[in-house]
């Protein structure tokens, strides 16, 4: 059950972090939260034609293309909800400066983590020019971003502090590092902060067709204490608990959402549905919503996130539409939405296209919840991985290395690692073998697309190993012993893909176009992004009802990653391994483990500042129950 909003005086004795007396006031309202960090000095190691810049403290590190990889500390600050910043000022003091012999290594632009045969996997060269700057980089010494979103029981507002204490002038070879900051953060608590009451822990959003097949799960949920109330999407449309607002079908959801955060104090949304057909203009069983951010040849996909996120920092509604002209989550070029993203809600999404699917679902959800606690197959990781971007003498597998840090957070449980280089993945067979074993967790790290998974062999770049296909799903055999599955890789989750995207494809662009294989003769036809598929690759694995798996995340488009030593920098990796982070950290609710790791990628990386970063968190989706206890109840 929740807990209220704390009172206002818990919430300045408690969520600032200090007492009455360090509350000082500057003018009536305004209050002061102070800390001071020091910093080690950093650590310089010379490669053949760069020096590489460390720092212990460090949490990130700035990873612009073209210019110059230094380490970052982020501070986050947690204050009550509608806590308005006034201002936040850091002083650096203690500077040092030493003289290099090389410049410092370049940040490349970030790989996608695509898999075609028609297709290369490294497409991006590393940039081996020098930019040569007349003044330091970074400019300035910090940034900080402001959000609202979920912590546990409450709403409140995160501010995340980007620190820079080392900067490099890059035309005397010269570096400045501080080997102290101090942070003073001036904030006015608000007079109208957000009260949850405990009516409903969650509710199921469904199409009336789907309400008695979902009737067992709701009684599950609320047998398990997670009081559940199931809505249609009639009740939605036809205000029959809230007034229906919004100027169409997914907005209209969102605010039902809202008025069901704001009124109920809810945690939990699952939307139960996926496509169920259409041409020219898909169709679905419960809304969906693209992001329109253009990068590359990509400029739209799926985004459940836009369900997640209610509020802005500021408390007012997240439309993700800040310029009013009907396109949501728009960035191309200068055009942007300033988008919060931070999630009040933890959404899931069982992407059913009929009623058996809601069955198989209900009963995987029910059966692992109810027997998975104490057994011994919950308690074994499997990581499948390879060398995801080779390059010759390169000693970084990063598939590899990022299941092996994903692992490394997982006390108790004892690893099984399908690596290229180790031999043990040695292809489809050799995966659907080993999870059918039974297993807790499965973290695939590689390439992907609609359809397959894949990895390459260390140093290779022109040999792929095959995982499964989503054709191959079916091939599982672990019955009741589902893990939760996270997958690097490209459009794994994209659930728009239908058969009807192969008549779609032919009556736009010929036969001749849509198959094309002929680079020569033009662009690769759209029949080898393999969109064509009955369910995608995460959907196929969710919905398997012998076997599969009981929860699991992917990216709906194109994932990136960061080739080579810098390969836990930022993009895919970073964010996948945040969900074991978070496991680790005691949150064992699939969805708040899910919301975990998108907030804290999103402090670390604010959305606004980066068009990968702010792509990376929209199209991380999770297929599956949100409120679903991982490693079952306790019987």
């Amino acid at each position: 059950m929740k807990k209220t909003f704390p009172l206002l005086v818990v919430g300045i004795l408690v969520l600032s972090g200090l007492g009455a007396v360090a509350l000082p006031e500057i003018e009536q309202g305004t209050l002061e939260k102070i800390e001071s960090i020091s910093f080690s000095d950093p650590k310089l190691k010379e490669l053949d034609d760069y020096v590489e810049v460390k720092l212990n403290e460090a949490t990130s590190y700035l990873m612009e293309p073209g210019n110059y990889i230094l380490p970052t500390v982020t501070r986050v600050f947690v204050f009550p909800f509608r806590t308005k910043i006034k201002n936040v000022d850091v002083d650096f003091s203690d500077i040092k400066e030493k003289i290099l012999s090389k410049n410092i290594c370049l940040a490349t632009e970030p790989i996608p983590d695509i898999y075609n045969k028609k297709m290369p996997s490294k497409i991006i060269e590393e940039n081996k020019d020098i930019i040569s700057h007349s003044g330091l980089y970074p400019e300035k010494q910090y940034n900080y971003n402001i959000g609202a979103g979920r912590d546990d029981d409450k709403i409140v507002n995160y501010l995340s502090v980007k620190l820079c204490p080392i900067q490099y002038r890059s035309s005397e070879k010269k570096l400045y590092y501080a080997n102290n900051a101090h942070i003073k953060i001036t904030y006015e608590l608000s007079s109208d902060p957000l009260v949850l009451t405990d009516e409903y822990e969650m509710v199921v959003i469904a199409p009336s067709k789907f309400t008695q097949s979902l009737q067992p799960l709701i009684d599950h949920k609320n047998e398990h204490n997670v009081t559940t109330k199931l809505v249609t999407l009639d009740d939605i449309y036809n205000s029959v608990y809230f007034p229906v607002e919004g100027r169409d079908c997914a907005e209209e959801v969102k605010y039902f959402i809202k008025s069901s955060l704001d009124e109920w104090g809810i945690k939990y949304v699952l939307l139960v549905g996926g496509r169920k057909g259409g041409i020219f203009e898909e169709k679905w069983w419960v809304p969906v919503r693209y992001s329109h951010l253009v990068k590359g040849d990509e400029s739209s996909y799926l985004c459940d996130l836009y369900f997640a996120d209610i509020y802005d920092d500021e408390g007012n509604f997240s439309s993700w539409d800040t310029n009013s002209n009907n396109i949501f989550a728009e960035w191309d070029g200068v055009i942007k939405d300033i988008l919060d993203m931070y999630p009040e809600v933890y959404v899931g999404r069982l992407a059913c296209k009929n009623i058996f699917e809601v069955k198989t679902m209900v009963n995987k959800i029910i059966t692992y919840e109810n027997t998975a606690y104490g057994e011994e197959w919950f308690t074994k990781f499997v990581g499948v991985a390879g060398d995801t971007y080779p390059d010759v003498g390169d000693p970084y597998y990063e598939g590899e290395l990022a299941t092996e840090a994903a692992f490394n957070y997982l006390d108790g449980f004892e690893s099984s690692f399908l690596w290229t280089s180790n031999g043990k993945f040695s292809g489809k067979q050799s995966v659907i073998d080993e999870i059918s074993k039974g297993c807790g967790f499965v973290h695939f790290s590689g390439h992907g697309n609609p359809a397959l998974w894949s990895n390459h062999p260390p140093n290779s770049e022109d040999e792929w190993v095959e995982g499964p296909s989503c054709f191959d799903m079916r091939k599982l055999r672990n019955g009741d012993k589902q893990p939760i599955v996270l997958v690097g890789g490209c459009h794994n989750a994209q659930i728009n893909t239908s058969l009807f995207n192969i008549i779609k494809g032919i009556l736009e662009n010929g036969l001749k176009g849509y198959f094309n294989t002929d680079r020569e003769w033009g662009p690769l036809g759209e029949f080898w992004y393999e969109e064509w598929v009955p369910r995608c690759w995460a959907w196929s694995m969710a919905s398997r009802s012998r076997g599969g798996c009981i929860g699991i995340m992917a990216n709906t488009g194109l994932g990136y990653g960061i080739a080579g030593e810098n390969w836990n920098t930022g993009r895919g990796r970073f964010l996948e391994i945040q969900f074991f982070r978070s496991y680790s950290e005691g949150k064992d609710i699939l969805g708040e483990t899910h919301s975990t790791e998108l907030i804290y990628y999103l402090n670390e990386f604010p959305p606004m500042y980066d068009l990968t970063d702010c792509k990376i968190v929209q199209q991380w989706i999770l297929l599956g129950d949100p409120s679903l206890k991982i490693g079952g109840y306790p019987s």
